[in-house]
């Protein structure tokens, strides 16, 4: 399991975050991307989820928004959404994905609040929802494991 995709909905808030959290812990050795369902194609990270992830020393400045499509499905080894109704999208219009899509936040059952268009302290709720389920992802990658 070489090949992280990170989904949400723009690709300029939560999957960058996700993504950039993902790369710092993983290392060299793993690949990760993000891509969004309505991607706001070629768009930086949102200027507070740049802020935010700054401040904890992760740089998203090099993000530019991409939209899903097949060939990034096919390549990724585990998709990785914000929300419970993203992954019944992905699986209605990609049944073979199958197994292959979790939420993010699958640990805690819980979906990741999506920050656009609303004020910092949501984008800052979406940081701490991500930098707090990071880990549960980044060991399962590492032990080459599957969530149950």
């Amino acid at each position: 399991m070489k090949n992280i995709l990170v989904v949400c909905t723009g690709n300029v808030c939560r999957s960058p975050t996700g993504e950039y959290l993902l790369k710092k812990e993983l290392g060299p050795d793993f690949d990760v991307k993000s891509a969004g369902l309505g991607a706001l194609v070629d768009h930086p990270a949102h200027e507070l989820a740049q802020k935010i992830a700054l401040e904890h020393g992760v740089d998203l400045s090099p993000h530019r928004a991409r939209q899903i499509n097949m060939d990034i499905l096919k390549w990724a080894d585990l998709v990785l959404v914000m929300e419970a109704g993203q992954k019944s999208e992905l699986l209605h219009s990609y049944p073979w994905l199958e197994g292959k899509v979790f939420r993010y936040g699958k640990s805690m059952r819980v979906d990741v609040p999506d920050p656009y268009r609303r004020p910092e302290s949501a984008f800052v709720l979406a940081w701490n929802y991500l930098s707090k389920l990071t880990p549960y992802w980044v060991d399962l990658i590492k032990k080459g494991k599957m969530p149950e």
